[in-house]
């Protein structure tokens, strides 16, 4: 449909932007090494303003996320969130238990060459479909629960940061993401414990009591929630079959096991002899989502890498049944995002642009 160029030149001290579909609104959000850009586009995807948030430590410690008026951004650290606005005065900050288990710091300076602080785990934030609440998972204060950890979640008031509610999640988190719901009472959590396993967690808001679901402890990352909200999108940690949930209870309707992908081209000779058995089995990256309600697009680009161009494929939501592969008119690497609203993107090789597809 168009290509749209990132607002940081290529340098590998920045992420990749990527494309948000905010309560109406279209962002293009980056985040550099120093500051968090993000630019408003209008219908036809070009830019109609730009908001730079100065980031409080480098982005590799911790995540970051945008309000949907691209009017706030919070910052989720070793040992505090951050709410900065786009002036760069700082909203509110909440502290916490330090990710690498220190007694705690006041600056980023003070940690700033210390091993243990570089390679440590992290939490993540995300504003609530209106932006009135931050949803925040944090190393919290609460006494260990048989050996698992002290993690917990915090829903805030985003302008003044006042702590509403905050629940253990039970879990040791080496790193975690949010995934949006359209009530603002309603958002997911999905946590990796690196090989022990990827638990999901649903929180529910009614203005008094978070509610969480643990969907029967089951390790599946949670890849979307469809553009009704009714439906979400997960994928097993060992990446062999997506699942289509209802969002009231997590019952699973449907399913996809990898096995039922067509197999990858035929390999080389030195192909099939470096490779044997089920090694050769193609199984889903840990992107994927909706394009619309009963769309969804998922890739195999992690297990393709091996045998030549990786695949995106097409998949019939409601029957979680395969419709067809995604031919290109030119080469695309990495995953697919998709939007919600008939559309995905992917980056281009460099990461210095996005391409917005639609079939």
């Amino acid at each position: 449909m168009t290509t749209i160029a990132a607002p940081l030149p290529f340098t590998r001290a920045d992420d990749a932007p990527r494309l948000e579909r905010r309560a109406g609104r279209r962002l293009l959000v980056q985040r550099g090494d120093t500051e968090l850009i993000v630019q408003h586009l209008d219908e036809s995807w070009a830019t109609t303003g730009t908001g730079r948030f100065p980031a409080p430590w480098p982005r590799r410690y911790g995540h970051c996320a945008v309000s949907p008026a691209g009017d706030l951004a919070v910052f989720a650290g070793p040992h505090a969130l951050r709410v900065v606005d786009r002036a760069g005065n700082l909203r509110w900050e909440v502290r916490h238990r330090c990710w690498a288990g220190c007694a705690g710091h006041e600056s980023f300076a003070e940690y700033a060459d210390q091993r243990d602080h570089r390679y440590i785990g992290s939490g993540s934030a995300g504003f609530s479909a209106d932006g009135t609440l931050v949803w925040a998972h944090i190393r919290g204060p609460l006494a260990l629960d048989r050996g698992r950890g002290a993690d917990e979640w915090l829903i805030m008031a985003a302008q003044d940061g006042t702590v509403l509610a905050r629940a253990a999640t039970h879990t040791a988190a080496e790193g975690s993401d949010h995934v949006g719901h359209p009530d603002p009472g309603q958002m997911g959590l999905t946590i990796g414990e690196g090989q022990d396993g990827a638990p999901l967690r649903w929180g529910r808001w009614d203005g008094r009591t978070l509610a969480i679901d643990s969907f029967s402890d089951e390790d599946r990352v949670l890849l979307a929630v469809s553009p009704t909200g009714d439906r979400l999108l997960t994928v097993t940690h060992d990446q062999d079959t997506l699942a289509l949930h209802r969002v009231t209870d997590g019952t699973v309707e449907a399913s996809l096991s990898a096995a039922e992908l067509p197999p990858h081209p035929a390999p080389t000779t030195e192909q099939s002899e470096a490779f044997e058995g089920d090694e050769t089995q193609a199984f889903f990256d840990y992107e994927g989502g909706f394009a619309d309600e009963d769309t969804v697009v998922v890739a195999t680009v992690e297990s393709d890498e091996e045998f030549g161009t990786g695949r995106h494929w097409l998949i019939d939501a409601p029957r979680m049944r395969l419709t067809d592969r995604l031919s290109y008119p030119f080469e695309v690497p990495g995953s697919p995002r998709a939007l919600g609203d008939g559309t995905w993107y992917t980056a281009s090789a460099t990461e210095s642009a996005l391409h917005l597809w639609t079939t």
